[in-house]
């Protein structure tokens, strides 16, 4: 399994505050706009990204970090040997991604998903 991208997940209740700031301040570009959440990439596409959400999407909290991984079954199966809950999923999202939560042991709650 490779991680090819990890993005940190801010909550708000209002999502449209951080556009200021990460978008005219800092000048990250809106990648993704759902209404409950956005995400901002820094426009020399080295993937630095940062989110801002009212909830996880699917109904679900905001997740403290979020991975990208190129095989989500060989994460699953990891995070599963290693005997962690998994807390949500694995769910088929309607915006295209696969993912399941689960907990590191810190008790932060980890998106890990894959585009599909």
């Amino acid at each position: 399994m490779i991680v090819k991208r990890i993005v940190a997940n801010f909550a708000s209740a209002d999502v449209s505050r951080a556009r200021q700031f990460y978008s005219d301040v800092l000048g990250l570009t809106v990648v993704m706009d759902l209404g409950w959440i956005a995400t901002f990439e820094a426009p020399s596409r080295t993937e630095p990204q940062v989110s801002i959400a009212r909830e996880g999407g699917s109904g679900t909290p905001v997740p403290d970090l979020s991975v990208e991984v190129d095989d989500l079954d060989e994460a699953l199966r990891r995070v599963r040997n290693a005997g962690l809950a998994v807390e949500y999923g694995p769910a088929n999202e309607p915006w295209g991604v696969r993912r399941f939560y689960v907990r590191d042991p810190l008790g932060r709650l980890v998106n890990i998903l894959a585009h599909v």
